[in-house]
């Protein structure tokens, strides 16, 4: 906390020559003393160089080709000196969401953050400090709450993934998941599966009728016949599978999959699951 309050009272002196939001490419060596490389900015150039040449120089050369360049405070300080000054603005834009990353990036961590925003908020204002908390938030997640990748997968797609499809577990290579979607007129279920997750062989057999309809609603998989190329399958991809056709569908090697499986009606359906789909054949896949 010592350290902390140090680079605080910094503020004092340095606010005004720190106040611009602007994004820069910021040397991640955050050891103080190290060597630092040369902070380069391009944004005021790439954005304003037929507007505003003038501003675009000196927030390019001056601001971060200058300041930020000086060694005399290390880059870990800087970040937090402008992150307090930006909060003392009412600034809680994406410009400030970059600057907590940067400071992140440099080496302040969730409890730092969280010690100095709380001190800042006596001085600044409580309303302030719950906007950039709800921004730290975002920025230091990883150091809150353990991120699954099932968890990011399951943010990207429209429905559930479901519980663990352990009904069916011995039919299936890798872990599958299964959510009902509907038990009403139509039998619909999203069926997800880890990346190189795949079902056995199998065949929906059925004396007239029946057969299975797939939809893809997230990653990427595939579907395949016996004695066919296997078929890609991705977001908006409808698979249409006849009765007493052997196939498997699965995930890619490199993704996370999702479908909606649609019971077709039939008359004597039945399921009948057959040989695992070999590594030779899934790894021929990309």
């Amino acid at each position: 906390m010592t350290n902390i309050l140090v680079r605080l009272t910094v503020l004092t002196i340095l606010t005004v020559h720190i106040l611009n939001p602007c994004y820069a490419i910021i040397n991640k060596d955050i050891n103080k003393g190290a060597a630092m490389k040369k902070i380069t900015q391009t944004a005021g150039r790439t954005q304003l160089r037929d507007f505003a040449p003038e501003f675009a120089h000196y927030n390019d050369d001056i601001l971060f080709g200058e300041n930020w360049n000086n060694q005399d405070i290390d880059l870990k300080t800087r970040s937090i000196i402008t992150v307090v000054s930006l909060m003392s603005m009412g600034i809680v834009d994406n410009s400030l969401v970059y600057h907590l990353q940067n400071a992140k990036n440099n080496g302040v961590t969730k409890k730092e953050i969280s010690a100095i925003i709380t001190h800042c908020a006596f001085y600044m204002g409580w309303p302030k400090a719950w906007a950039v908390f709800n921004l730290a938030k975002t920025v230091w997640i990883d150091d809150t709450q353990a991120i699954t990748e099932k968890d990011k997968y399951a943010k990207t797609i429209m429905f559930p993934i479901g519980e663990a499809n352990n009904a069916y577990k011995k039919y299936f290579t890798g872990q599958s998941y299964l959510a009902s979607i509907s038990d009403k007129q139509v039998k619909i279920y999203n069926v997800t599966f880890e990346p190189k997750c795949r079902n056995n062989w199998h065949i929906h057999k059925a004396k007239s009728g029946g057969g299975q309809m797939l939809i893809g609603v997230g990653g990427r998989g595939y579907y395949q016949e016996w004695g066919k190329k296997p078929i890609e399958i991705k977001e908006g991809t409808i698979i249409h599978i006849p009765a007493n056709v052997k196939h498997w569908h699965g995930a890619a090697p490199d993704s996370w999959f999702s479908h909606l499986a649609v019971e077709i009606d039939g008359i004597d359906t039945e399921n009948i699951w057959l040989e695992a789909v070999s590594n030779e054949e899934y790894d021929k896949l990309k």
